[in-house]
Protein backbone atom coordinates (compact mmCIF):
# COMPACT_ATOMS: atom_id res chain seq x y z
CA UNK A 1 0.00 0.00 0.00
CA UNK A 2 2.14 2.88 -1.23
CA UNK A 3 2.04 6.24 0.45
CA UNK A 4 0.95 9.44 -1.19
CA UNK A 5 3.87 11.59 -2.25
CA UNK A 6 4.45 14.65 -0.05
CA UNK A 7 3.67 17.82 -1.92
CA UNK A 8 6.93 19.51 -0.94
CA UNK A 9 9.53 17.02 0.33
CA UNK A 10 12.32 19.59 0.54
CA UNK A 11 10.36 22.22 2.41
CA UNK A 12 11.33 21.41 6.02
CA UNK A 13 14.97 20.18 6.24
CA UNK A 14 16.40 23.18 8.10
CA UNK A 15 14.14 22.73 11.12
CA UNK A 16 15.06 19.13 11.98
CA UNK A 17 18.78 19.77 11.52
CA UNK A 18 18.73 22.31 14.33
CA UNK A 19 16.44 20.05 16.34
CA UNK A 20 18.76 17.10 15.86
CA UNK A 21 21.76 19.09 17.09
CA UNK A 22 19.78 19.97 20.21
CA UNK A 23 18.93 16.29 20.47
CA UNK A 24 22.59 15.28 20.52
CA UNK A 25 23.32 17.82 23.22
CA UNK A 26 20.34 16.60 25.23
CA UNK A 27 21.40 12.96 25.09
CA UNK A 28 24.89 13.93 26.20
CA UNK A 29 23.42 15.87 29.12
CA UNK A 30 21.22 12.94 30.09
CA UNK A 31 24.16 10.57 30.12
CA UNK A 32 26.10 12.99 32.29
CA UNK A 33 23.14 13.42 34.66
CA UNK A 34 22.89 9.66 35.02
CA UNK A 35 26.34 9.74 36.61
CA UNK A 36 25.91 12.93 38.57
CA UNK A 37 24.90 11.48 41.95
CA UNK A 38 27.77 12.27 44.35
CA UNK A 39 29.60 9.21 45.57
CA UNK A 40 28.91 9.83 49.27
CA UNK A 41 25.18 10.09 48.56
CA UNK A 42 25.26 6.98 46.40
CA UNK A 43 27.04 5.06 49.14
CA UNK A 44 24.52 6.32 51.71
CA UNK A 45 21.60 5.22 49.51
CA UNK A 46 23.21 1.79 49.14
CA UNK A 47 23.47 1.31 52.89
CA UNK A 48 19.93 2.42 53.68
CA UNK A 49 17.15 -0.09 52.86
CA UNK A 50 14.34 1.35 50.78
CA UNK A 51 10.99 1.80 52.56
CA UNK A 52 8.38 -0.51 51.05
CA UNK A 53 5.99 1.20 48.65
CA UNK A 54 2.21 0.88 48.44
CA UNK A 55 2.06 -1.04 51.71
CA UNK A 56 4.45 -3.68 50.44
CA UNK A 57 2.02 -5.09 47.86
CA UNK A 58 3.41 -6.19 44.48
CA UNK A 59 4.42 -3.41 42.11
CA UNK A 60 3.16 -3.86 38.55
CA UNK A 61 5.08 -2.63 35.51
CA UNK A 62 2.71 -2.46 32.55
CA UNK A 63 4.21 -2.88 29.07
CA UNK A 64 2.31 -1.70 26.01
CA UNK A 65 3.96 -4.28 23.77
CA UNK A 66 3.85 -8.09 23.41
CA UNK A 67 6.09 -10.38 25.42
CA UNK A 68 9.51 -11.07 23.97
CA UNK A 69 10.19 -7.66 22.44
CA UNK A 70 12.79 -5.13 23.52
CA UNK A 71 10.41 -3.17 25.78
CA UNK A 72 9.25 -6.35 27.51
CA UNK A 73 12.80 -7.63 27.94
CA UNK A 74 13.97 -4.36 29.48
CA UNK A 75 10.96 -4.28 31.80
CA UNK A 76 11.60 -7.80 33.07
CA UNK A 77 15.29 -7.10 33.54
CA UNK A 78 14.68 -3.95 35.56
CA UNK A 79 11.78 -5.53 37.50
CA UNK A 80 14.01 -8.28 38.85
CA UNK A 81 16.64 -5.78 39.98
CA UNK A 82 14.10 -3.40 41.52
CA UNK A 83 12.44 -6.25 43.42
CA UNK A 84 15.73 -7.14 45.09
CA UNK A 85 16.44 -3.52 45.99
CA UNK A 86 12.95 -2.67 47.27
CA UNK A 87 12.37 -5.94 49.07
CA UNK A 88 8.96 -6.51 47.52
CA UNK A 89 7.64 -8.20 44.38
CA UNK A 90 7.85 -6.32 41.07
CA UNK A 91 5.94 -8.03 38.27
CA UNK A 92 5.51 -7.27 34.55
CA UNK A 93 2.13 -7.31 32.79
CA UNK A 94 1.83 -7.02 29.01
CA UNK A 95 -1.03 -4.85 27.74
CA UNK A 96 -0.23 -4.43 24.03
CA UNK A 97 -2.26 -2.41 21.56
CA UNK A 98 -2.78 1.08 20.13
CA UNK A 99 0.93 1.87 19.98
CA UNK A 100 1.31 1.48 23.74
CA UNK A 101 -1.69 3.68 24.57
CA UNK A 102 -3.72 0.94 26.29
CA UNK A 103 -1.05 0.35 28.93
CA UNK A 104 -0.35 4.07 29.24
CA UNK A 105 -4.02 4.86 29.86
CA UNK A 106 -4.25 2.26 32.62
CA UNK A 107 -1.22 3.73 34.37
CA UNK A 108 -2.40 7.32 33.91
CA UNK A 109 -5.63 6.42 35.73
CA UNK A 110 -3.92 4.46 38.56
CA UNK A 111 -3.30 5.62 42.11
CA UNK A 112 0.00 7.54 42.39
CA UNK A 113 1.32 5.31 45.18
CA UNK A 114 4.04 3.54 43.19
CA UNK A 115 2.10 0.29 42.80
CA UNK A 116 1.45 0.67 39.05
CA UNK A 117 4.20 1.77 36.66
CA UNK A 118 4.69 1.97 32.89
CA UNK A 119 7.67 0.83 30.85
CA UNK A 120 7.19 2.91 27.75
CA UNK A 121 9.14 3.66 24.59
CA UNK A 122 9.59 6.29 21.90
CA UNK A 123 6.00 5.94 20.71
CA UNK A 124 4.92 7.61 23.97
CA UNK A 125 6.09 10.97 22.63
CA UNK A 126 5.35 10.25 18.95
CA UNK A 127 1.73 9.42 19.82
CA UNK A 128 1.21 12.92 21.21
CA UNK A 129 1.04 14.13 17.59
CA UNK A 130 0.17 10.89 15.76
CA UNK A 131 -3.19 10.53 17.53
CA UNK A 132 -5.66 13.37 17.16
CA UNK A 133 -7.14 12.56 20.55
CA UNK A 134 -5.72 10.56 23.46
CA UNK A 135 -7.47 9.63 26.71
CA UNK A 136 -4.50 11.04 28.62
CA UNK A 137 -1.86 13.75 28.38
CA UNK A 138 1.54 12.12 27.62
CA UNK A 139 3.28 14.74 29.77
CA UNK A 140 0.90 15.93 32.49
CA UNK A 141 -0.63 12.55 33.39
CA UNK A 142 2.67 10.78 34.11
CA UNK A 143 5.56 11.07 36.54
CA UNK A 144 8.86 10.35 34.74
CA UNK A 145 11.07 8.10 36.89
CA UNK A 146 14.09 7.30 34.72
CA UNK A 147 15.25 6.88 31.15
CA UNK A 148 16.28 3.23 31.22
CA UNK A 149 18.12 2.78 27.92
CA UNK A 150 18.50 3.99 24.35
CA UNK A 151 18.87 1.73 21.31
CA UNK A 152 20.20 3.01 17.97
CA UNK A 153 19.04 1.46 14.72
CA UNK A 154 20.59 0.72 11.36
CA UNK A 155 19.57 1.37 7.78
CA UNK A 156 19.72 -1.96 5.97
CA UNK A 157 19.10 -2.89 2.34
CA UNK A 158 18.69 -5.93 0.20
CA UNK A 159 22.10 -6.92 -1.23
CA UNK A 160 20.85 -6.29 -4.77
CA UNK A 161 20.34 -2.56 -4.14
CA UNK A 162 22.65 -0.44 -6.29
CA UNK A 163 23.92 1.56 -3.30
CA UNK A 164 26.38 0.58 -0.61
CA UNK A 165 26.32 3.63 1.65
CA UNK A 166 24.22 6.70 2.42
CA UNK A 167 25.73 9.07 -0.19
CA UNK A 168 25.12 6.48 -2.90
CA UNK A 169 21.56 5.92 -1.64
CA UNK A 170 20.75 9.63 -1.75
CA UNK A 171 22.06 9.91 -5.31
CA UNK A 172 20.07 6.85 -6.38
CA UNK A 173 16.86 8.04 -4.71
CA UNK A 174 17.13 11.50 -6.26
CA UNK A 175 17.76 10.06 -9.72
CA UNK A 176 14.71 7.77 -9.53
CA UNK A 177 12.07 9.45 -7.29
CA UNK A 178 9.45 7.00 -6.03
CA UNK A 179 11.18 3.88 -7.33
CA UNK A 180 12.77 2.82 -4.02
CA UNK A 181 10.74 1.77 -0.99
CA UNK A 182 11.00 1.48 2.79
CA UNK A 183 9.49 -1.49 4.63
CA UNK A 184 7.64 -0.11 7.68
CA UNK A 185 7.15 -2.59 10.52
CA UNK A 186 4.73 -0.42 12.48
CA UNK A 187 3.10 2.84 11.44
CA UNK A 188 4.06 5.61 13.84
CA UNK A 189 6.99 3.75 15.36
CA UNK A 190 10.39 5.35 15.89
CA UNK A 191 11.73 3.27 12.98
CA UNK A 192 8.96 4.57 10.70
CA UNK A 193 9.70 8.13 11.78
CA UNK A 194 13.44 7.59 11.22
CA UNK A 195 12.69 6.83 7.58
CA UNK A 196 10.49 9.89 7.13
CA UNK A 197 13.03 12.08 8.90
CA UNK A 198 15.67 10.76 6.48
CA UNK A 199 13.48 11.67 3.49
CA UNK A 200 12.60 15.05 4.95
CA UNK A 201 16.23 15.98 5.59
CA UNK A 202 17.56 14.70 2.25
CA UNK A 203 14.72 15.88 0.02
CA UNK A 204 14.21 12.37 -1.37
CA UNK A 205 11.00 10.55 -2.24
CA UNK A 206 11.03 6.91 -1.13
CA UNK A 207 7.72 5.03 -0.90
CA UNK A 208 6.63 3.56 2.46
CA UNK A 209 5.27 -0.01 2.44
CA UNK A 210 3.54 -0.67 5.81
CA UNK A 211 3.41 -4.12 7.40
CA UNK A 212 1.73 -5.61 10.44
CA UNK A 213 4.90 -5.94 12.46
CA UNK A 214 8.67 -5.98 12.15
CA UNK A 215 8.93 -9.67 11.30
CA UNK A 216 6.96 -9.61 8.00
CA UNK A 217 8.64 -6.35 7.00
CA UNK A 218 12.08 -7.82 7.56
CA UNK A 219 11.09 -11.01 5.73
CA UNK A 220 10.28 -9.05 2.57
CA UNK A 221 13.55 -7.10 2.69
CA UNK A 222 15.43 -10.37 3.08
CA UNK A 223 13.52 -11.76 0.09
CA UNK A 224 14.27 -8.67 -2.00
CA UNK A 225 10.58 -7.68 -2.18
CA UNK A 226 11.41 -4.37 -0.47
CA UNK A 227 14.57 -2.31 -0.83
CA UNK A 228 15.26 -0.69 2.53
CA UNK A 229 14.39 -0.72 6.19
CA UNK A 230 15.34 1.01 9.42
CA UNK A 231 15.62 -1.75 12.01
CA UNK A 232 16.97 -2.37 15.48
CA UNK A 233 20.46 -3.78 15.80
CA UNK A 234 19.08 -6.86 17.57
CA UNK A 235 16.76 -7.81 14.71
CA UNK A 236 19.21 -7.53 11.82
CA UNK A 237 22.65 -8.41 13.20
CA UNK A 238 22.45 -12.18 12.39
CA UNK A 239 21.27 -11.46 8.84
CA UNK A 240 24.02 -8.90 8.24
CA UNK A 241 26.66 -11.35 9.44
CA UNK A 242 25.20 -14.00 7.14
CA UNK A 243 25.43 -11.63 4.15
CA UNK A 244 21.66 -11.56 3.64
CA UNK A 245 21.45 -7.81 4.31
CA UNK A 246 23.89 -4.94 3.89
CA UNK A 247 24.16 -1.96 6.21
CA UNK A 248 24.16 1.47 4.58
CA UNK A 249 24.51 3.46 7.79
CA UNK A 250 23.78 3.63 11.52
CA UNK A 251 21.50 6.13 13.26
CA UNK A 252 23.81 6.75 16.23
CA UNK A 253 26.21 9.73 16.36
CA UNK A 254 29.17 7.34 16.50
CA UNK A 255 29.89 4.06 14.66
CA UNK A 256 28.59 0.85 16.22
CA UNK A 257 31.13 -1.91 16.90
CA UNK A 258 28.64 -4.56 15.78
CA UNK A 259 28.70 -3.11 12.24
CA UNK A 260 32.31 -2.32 11.33
CA UNK A 261 32.66 -0.07 8.32
CA UNK A 262 29.13 1.35 8.58
CA UNK A 263 29.33 5.12 9.04
CA UNK A 264 26.80 7.20 11.00
CA UNK A 265 24.11 8.63 8.73
CA UNK A 266 24.78 11.98 10.40
CA UNK A 267 28.19 12.10 8.71
CA UNK A 268 26.34 12.71 5.44
CA UNK A 269 22.98 14.08 6.60
CA UNK A 270 24.14 16.65 9.14
CA UNK A 271 22.16 16.50 12.37
CA UNK A 272 20.47 13.17 11.65
CA UNK A 273 20.21 10.99 14.75
CA UNK A 274 17.51 8.56 15.82
CA UNK A 275 17.61 6.22 18.78
CA UNK A 276 14.68 4.40 20.30
CA UNK A 277 14.37 5.08 24.01
CA UNK A 278 12.78 3.15 26.84
CA UNK A 279 11.69 4.76 30.08
CA UNK A 280 9.93 4.09 33.37
CA UNK A 281 6.92 6.23 34.36
CA UNK A 282 4.43 6.40 37.20
CA UNK A 283 1.02 8.05 37.26
CA UNK A 284 0.92 11.83 37.45
CA UNK A 285 1.07 13.33 40.92
CA UNK A 286 3.39 10.74 42.45
CA UNK A 287 5.21 12.07 45.49
CA UNK A 288 8.87 13.05 45.39
CA UNK A 289 9.81 10.37 47.95
CA UNK A 290 8.06 7.58 46.03
CA UNK A 291 9.59 8.74 42.74
CA UNK A 292 13.07 8.85 44.26
CA UNK A 293 12.69 5.40 45.85
CA UNK A 294 11.73 3.90 42.49
CA UNK A 295 14.46 5.82 40.65
CA UNK A 296 17.19 4.68 43.06
CA UNK A 297 16.04 1.06 42.77
CA UNK A 298 16.03 1.22 38.96
CA UNK A 299 19.35 3.02 38.85
CA UNK A 300 21.05 0.46 41.07
CA UNK A 301 19.77 -2.28 38.77
CA UNK A 302 21.21 -0.54 35.73
CA UNK A 303 24.57 -0.16 37.51
CA UNK A 304 24.84 -3.95 37.92
CA UNK A 305 27.74 -5.16 35.74
CA UNK A 306 25.70 -8.16 34.61
CA UNK A 307 22.78 -5.98 33.54
CA UNK A 308 25.00 -3.45 31.75
CA UNK A 309 26.80 -6.22 29.88
CA UNK A 310 23.51 -7.83 28.86
CA UNK A 311 22.10 -4.56 27.53
CA UNK A 312 25.28 -3.52 25.75
CA UNK A 313 25.55 -6.92 24.05
CA UNK A 314 22.08 -6.27 22.63
CA UNK A 315 23.17 -2.88 21.31
CA UNK A 316 21.46 -0.85 24.07
CA UNK A 317 23.05 1.95 26.08
CA UNK A 318 22.02 1.85 29.77
CA UNK A 319 21.10 5.32 31.03
CA UNK A 320 19.63 5.66 34.55
CA UNK A 321 18.71 9.33 34.03
CA UNK A 322 17.35 11.21 37.10
CA UNK A 323 13.62 12.04 37.11
CA UNK A 324 14.03 15.79 36.53
CA UNK A 325 16.26 15.31 33.48
CA UNK A 326 14.01 12.58 32.10
CA UNK A 327 10.97 14.86 32.47
CA UNK A 328 12.72 17.58 30.45
CA UNK A 329 13.71 14.99 27.84
CA UNK A 330 10.10 13.80 27.41
CA UNK A 331 8.81 17.34 26.85
CA UNK A 332 11.52 18.02 24.26
CA UNK A 333 10.89 14.70 22.50
CA UNK A 334 7.21 15.51 22.01
CA UNK A 335 8.24 18.69 20.19
CA UNK A 336 11.02 16.94 18.33
CA UNK A 337 8.76 14.35 16.68
CA UNK A 338 5.80 16.66 16.02
CA UNK A 339 7.25 18.09 12.80
CA UNK A 340 8.30 14.68 11.48
CA UNK A 341 4.88 13.14 12.17
CA UNK A 342 3.13 16.00 10.38
CA UNK A 343 5.51 15.73 7.43
CA UNK A 344 4.94 11.98 7.20
CA UNK A 345 1.17 12.32 7.04
CA UNK A 346 0.96 9.12 9.12
CA UNK A 347 -2.18 8.17 10.98
CA UNK A 348 -2.82 5.31 13.43
CA UNK A 349 -3.66 1.95 11.92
Amino acid sequence: MPESRPSSPTRLPSMPRRAMMRRLATLGTLAACALALPLPAAAQAQNQPQAQLAGGKPIRILVGAPAGGTTDTLARTIAQEMSQELGQPVVVENRPGAGGNIAADLVAKSAPDGSTLLMSFTSHTINATLYKKLPFDPVQDFTPITLVATVPSVLVATPRLAANNVPELIRLARSEPGKLNFAIGSVGSSLHMAGDMFKMMTGTYIVNIPYKGTSPALTDVLAGQCDLMFASTINVLPHVRAGKLKVLGVTSPAPLPQFPGAAPIGNTVKGFESSAWFGLFGPGGMSHDTTQALYQAARKGLESPAVRKRLENDGAQPMGTPPEAFAAFVKQDVKRWAGVVRYSGASPE
